[in-house]
């Protein structure tokens, strides 16, 4: 039997206590972020990611690991405003949720992007395995630039998937990346 939904509950497990402290911490203002901005935040993780990779220099001190976590935080964010439009914030006041809301709505899209994880996990026979950490930050970026070209194109599509579906495949690229880096090495 495969250890990736228990590796993926795993690192997910660890991610929601991020976000939930820091929801405790922040309140929810990222609820007034419109998606660009959101899709701004993610890439400028993933291409610090990239540069570490690149230069092996860490000058900041954040972590790589604390930089795919705060990727997949962002973008369930995303999903979040994506499938609940309402709760932006259309003053650029952003909507206040309480913490119990806004950690059920983050639940909900874990559980959707598992599922989703799950059947493609199925049918690639976890290639992903055999993968280098840096293909997925590659592959994140290249969806980020995806979304991007979207977004400019007000989310018309003329055949691909839309940015949700982005968002959920950057979210497990992250949770691989994760696995490998801290789950495999132990």
């Amino acid at each position: 039997m495969s250890q990736t939904p228990a590796q993926f509950d795993q690192v997910m497990a660890t991610c929601r206590e991020v976000f939930r402290l820091k929801t405790a911490d922040y309140g929810t203002a990222w609820t007034v972020l419109r998606l660009p901005s959101l899709t701004d935040q993610i890439f400028i993780k993933a291409k610090r990611i990239r540069t570490l990779e690149m230069s092996g220099e860490n000058r900041v001190g954040e972590s790589v690991e604390a930089e795919y976590m705060g990727i997949i935080n962002y973008c369930i964010m995303a999903l979040i405003l994506c499938r609940n439009p309402q709760l932006m914030g259309e003053t650029g006041a952003g909507s206040h949720l309480e913490e119990a809301l806004a950690t059920a709505l983050y639940d909900a899209q874990v559980t959707h992007i598992r599922h989703t994880l799950l059947k493609k996990n199925h049918d690639y026979g976890e290639a992903w395995r055999d993968m280098r950490v840096s293909s997925y930050t590659d592959l994140i970026l290249m969806k980020l630039l995806r979304i991007k070209q979207i977004e400019d194109n007000a989310g018309s599509t003329l055949i691909s998937e839309g940015v949700d579906a982005g968002y959920e495949d950057i979210v497990n690229y992250s949770v691989f990346a994760l696995i490998k880096l801290t789950l495999e090495n132990v």
